[in-house]
């Protein structure tokens, strides 16, 4: 359970103008006093989400998805960040930046994400999950952000190690630990949901993060839809191929109709009946 804090203080100043805000090319878009790359777990579950990502009410254009990458919150701290595993933010206004993101600046956005996942290891598990004291000389946690300052209305937290899936969500000035939610979740501001999956990604069996729909289909990854288009493509040709049989079918029937119709037409002549008084 999460600690009770204090409002941060963060009216106590008036903003800088907006012109003279730092953008995403001015500040680190790396990890200070890190090193190293995530680890492949990490990589492949970030970009499954990524993949499954698709919510039906929102075009293309109003969705960024991102993971390992900076979030600049604190417009009075422009040094202070956090870099979540994955995060989703919907309903992105018209004219947002289209270029590819150095980090993403929430004054400079103007939205914050709806949605943000923290993929557990045993060095960020206390972080991650608001169990840390809070140190005022230091930044504060991810935790702390996410619900206090950002107040992300979804906070998904997933552990590779035991399986374990645990669903925030923000009711008031606090997060509330999702109960009972048997492995799913169902996200209603996105019509999608977002669950454990056992099965093959990138040659990996194991249980997995990934997003469904309304009828709890998973949503296909990129592999899966080629799969799905080139078997449709396929059916399409086999039933292009029936239906050019089937004309071809009755193309011959017709023929021997037609031939049938003048053998009979020419032996009533013969017989001296003119056919067309019958």
């Amino acid at each position: 359970m999460a600690m009770q804090l204090k409002t941060l203080p963060y009216t106590e100043e008036p903003l800088p103008p907006r012109e003279v805000l730092p953008t995403m090319y001015d500040l680190p878009d790396e990890e200070v006093g890190q090193s190293g790359m995530p680890d492949i777990f990490h990589v492949w579950q970030a970009r499954l989400l990524g993949e499954t990502f698709i919510p039906p009410t929102y075009e293309s254009t109003e969705i960024f998805t991102a993971s390992d990458l900076n979030i600049y919150y604190d417009v009075r701290n422009v040094t202070q960040y956090k870099r979540p595993d994955w995060f989703a933010v919907t309903g992105l206004p018209k004219g947002s930046p289209s270029e590819m993101r150095l980090s993403y600046v929430v004054w400079q956005e103007g939205i914050d994400p709806l949605i943000v996942v923290e993929l557990l290891s045993p060095s960020t598990e206390k972080d991650d999950l608001g169990k840390r004291l809070r140190d005022v000389t230091k930044p504060p946690t991810k935790w702390d952000v996410y619900e206090q300052i950002l107040r992300i209305p979804y906070y998904v937290v997933f552990s590779r190690y035991t399986n374990e899936l645990r669903i925030f969500k923000l009711f008031g000035a606090r997060y509330e630990e999702v109960k009972d939610h048997e492995g799913r979740f169902w996200v209603e501001a996105l019509e999608l949901g977002i669950g454990v999956w056992k099965g093959r990604y990138l040659n990996e069996d194991r249980l997995w993060l990934r997003w469904y729909d309304r009828d709890g289909n998973w949503i296909p990854t990129l592999d899966e839809r080629a799969v799905l288009q080139t078997r449709r493509a396929e059916q399409a040709a086999q039933r292009a191929e029936q239906e050019s049989q089937r004309a071809e079918v009755e193309l011959q029937a017709k023929k021997i109709a037609e031939q049938r119709a003048q053998q009979l037409e020419a032996k009533l002549r013969e017989l001296g009946i003119d056919p067309d008084q019958v």
